[in-house]
C-alpha cells in the first residue's frame, strides 16, 4: 500500500491541526493512554480519515468494538430510528426495546436471561458479584469464604476488583489494597486449574481466547476441559469473551469452537455496534436468578437507545454472514502472516480475523512497527514489547487484508 493518501483539508481556518489538537490534549487530559499520533476525524466501514484527510485502513476495530464497521448503514439507522424516540428511562420504567434486545440476544447465543449493562468491565464486575451470590445462595458456601478461579495474563478490566486478579504489574501498581477471594493459574493449563478448584469455588473465569496477552489461543480440548473440570465441581464456568465474541474468530462465539456452553457469558464491545457502550451478562436462568429487585444495577443499562443498537447488532449476526467472513478472511490472514514467518516474524496466533503477530525485537518494537504501518496507512496496536494485534473489521475485503500485509512486509523490510 502507497502513503496515505491526501484530501481536501477540513474547511474552515479555524479548524487545528493533528500536531495543535495533540498539544493541546496534554495539559487537560489525564495520562492513562498513549496513543499513536494521529487524529481522527471521519470514518466509514473500514478507513478513517485524520484532520488533514490522511486516509488510513483501521485494522484494530476499537479492539473489535467495530466488529460492523465504522459507521455500519443498518446500526446507524437503528440509531437514528430510537434517537427520533427515546433514549433514557432508567431502569425505574420499562422501556419498549428492552425485551426485544434480550430476547434476541438470549436466543443467539443459546442461554435464557440477560443482565443488560454498559462496558465491558460493568459485565465482569457483574459476573463475579453473580457468581458470589449464587456460591452463597446455591452451592452453600460458607458466607465471605467464596473464591473465584482465573488464569495468568488476563485482561479483563481495570476496575479496583479486577486489577486485583490481574498479573500485569502496570496495571496493579499503586492501585491497592486489592479485593480478595481469586486464585490465579497458568493459562492452558487444566491441571493446575483442578488444583485450585475447592468447596470454596463459586466460578471459573477466562477468556477462550486471551486478546491483551496478544491473542493467545488454548491447546484443542482445553475449553472442553475447563467445561467438565466445573461441572464435576459443581461451580461455574464464566466466559468473557467481550473481545472474542460476535463474530470475531469466525463463530458468533469464540467457545463455539469447542461446542462449549458456559454458565455465564460476557459480551460487550461489539455489542454495541461501535456507537454506544453496551455490554450484558447472559446466562442460565437459575444462576442470573439470584439477583433481586435493588442488589445491582445501572442507570444507563438497559437503555433503550442501546437495546436498539443492540438489537441491530444481533440481527447483523443472525444471518451468519459476519462469521461466514471472519472464518474466510482468516485463512488470507493467517496465509499472509504465514508467508513472513522467518522474515521479520518470529510468530504469531490467530482465529478468525484476530492475530497476535511477534516481531523480530532486532527490528523494533511493536509501537515502533505500529508507527511504520501508521506512516503506511495502516493503524494497529501494539502489546507486549514486540508483539501487535491484528483485528479489522469484518467488512475488510480481501485485497485491503492483502495490502495490509503487504505493508507489514514492507516496513519489515525496510525497518524502522
Amino acid at each position: 500500500m502507497t502513503a496515505p493518501a491526501r484530501t481536501t483539508t477540513p474547511a474552515g481556518s479555524g479548524a487545528r491541526s493533528s500536531e495543535e489538537l495533540i498539544r493541546a490534549e496534554e495539559p487537560v487530559l489525564a495520562h492513562n493512554y498513549h496513543p499513536l499520533p494521529v487524529v481522527v476525524a471521519r470514518a466509514e466501514g473500514t478507513w478513517v480519515e485524520d484532520v488533514e484527510g490522511r486516509r488510513y485502513l483501521d485494522m484494530l476495530a476499537g479492539y473489535s468494538a467495530l466488529n460492523f464497521g465504522h459507521r455500519n448503514p443498518v446500526l446507524i439507522e437503528a440509531a437514528h430510528r430510537q434517537l427520533d424516540r427515546l433514549t433514557l428511562t432508567s431502569r425505574a420504567f420499562h422501556n419498549d426495546q428492552l425485551a426485544g434486545f434480550a430476547e434476541s440476544l438470549a436466543a443467539l447465543t443459546g442461554l435464557d436471561m440477560v443482565l443488560p449493562m454498559n462496558t465491558g468491565a460493568e459485565a465482569v464486575e457483574s459476573a463475579v458479584k453473580v457468581a458470589r451470590k449464587w456460591a452463597y445462595e446455591v452451592k452453600g458456601v460458607e458466607p465471605g469464604r467464596a473464591t473465584i478461579v482465573v488464569a495468568a495474563d488476563n485482561f479483563h478490566g481495570r476496575t479496583t476488583t479486577i486489577v486485583s486478579f490481574s498479573t500485569d504489574e502496570t496495571a496493579r501498581a499503586g492501585f491497592g489494597p486489592f479485593t480478595p477471594g481469586f486464585r490465579v493459574v497458568p493459562y492452558n493449563d487444566l491441571a493446575a486449574m483442578e488444583a485450585a478448584i475447592d468447596e470454596t469455588t463459586a466460578a471459573v473465569l477466562i477468556e477462550p481466547i486471551q486478546g491483551e496477552a496478544g491473542v493467545i489461543i488454548p491447546d484443542d480440548g482445553y475449553l472442553a476441559g475447563v467445561r467438565e473440570l466445573t461441572r464435576r465441581s459443581g461451580c461455574l464456568f464464566v466466559a468473557d469473551e467481550i473481545q472474542s465474541g460476535l463474530g470475531r474468530t469466525g463463530t458468533t462465539l469464540a467457545v463455539e469452537h469447542e461446542a462449549v456452553v458456559p454458565d455465564l457469558l460476557l459480551l460487550g464491545k461489539a455489542l454495541g455496534g461501535g456507537i454506544v457502550p453496551v455490554s450484558a451478562v447472559v446466562g442460565r436462568r437459575d444462576v442470573l436468578s439470584v439477583l433481586r429487585p435493588g442488589e445491582h444495577g445501572s442507570t444507563f443499562g438497559g437503555n433503550p437507545l442501546a437495546a436498539a443498537v443492540g438489537s441491530a447488532v444481533v440481527g447483523l449476526l443472525e444471518t451468519g454472514e459476519y462469521q461466514r467472513r471472519a472464518a474466510e478472511l482468516g485463512v488470507v490472514l493467517r496465509g499472509g502472516l504465514a508467508a513472513l514467518v522467518g522474515r521479520g516474524v518470529e510468530g504469531f496466533r490467530s482465529r478468525g480475523l484476530w492475530a497476535g503477530v511477534d516481531i523480530d525485537p532486532s527490528i523494533g518494537t511493536g509501537r515502533e512497527i505500529s508507527r511504520g504501518l501508521m506512516e503506511e496507512g495502516i493503524l494497529v496496536k501494539d502489546t507486549h514489547g514486540s508483539t501487535i494485534r491484528l483485528a479489522p473489521p469484518l467488512t475488510i475485503t480481501a485485497e485491503e487484508l492483502r495490502s495490509a500485509l503487504g505493508s507489514l512486509e514492507k516496513v519489515l523490510t525496510q525497518g524502522v
